[in-house]
């Protein structure tokens, strides 16, 4: 299982606000096949199977950005793959809250 932090920063935009690109670039991907994911304050998790997927999804969120009139947008992606098991995100989120006392 494969899951990806992705953040979108619009840059030069008139406004400090973030969230109207953010959320166009969400909608972008909501019917990607064999995708999951999970907004969180500071990015978006990716989750797939298959890092085409993940590529192709960080790709087209990008893309909806530039269409929306930025001309520069800085993408940092945090790539997570492991092979032995698969864990999805809310796996992961229960094994941290049991080893917190």
């Amino acid at each position: 299982m494969i899951q990806a932090e992705i953040s979108i920063y619009p840059m030069a935009t008139k406004t400090t606000s973030a969230s109207f690109y953010i959320a166009k670039a969400i909608e972008s991907i909501q019917n990607i096949e064999n995708l999951r994911y999970q907004v969180n304050p500071m990015g978006t998790i990716l989750e797939s199977d298959n890092i085409d997927v993940i590529n192709g999804a960080a790709k087209t969120m990008m893309e909806v950005v530039h269409n929306l009139g930025i001309a520069r947008v800085e993408v940092v992606i945090k790539i997570d793959s492991r092979r032995d098991k698969q864990v999805r995100m809310e796996e992961k989120l229960e094994s941290i809250k049991k080893q917190m006392t």
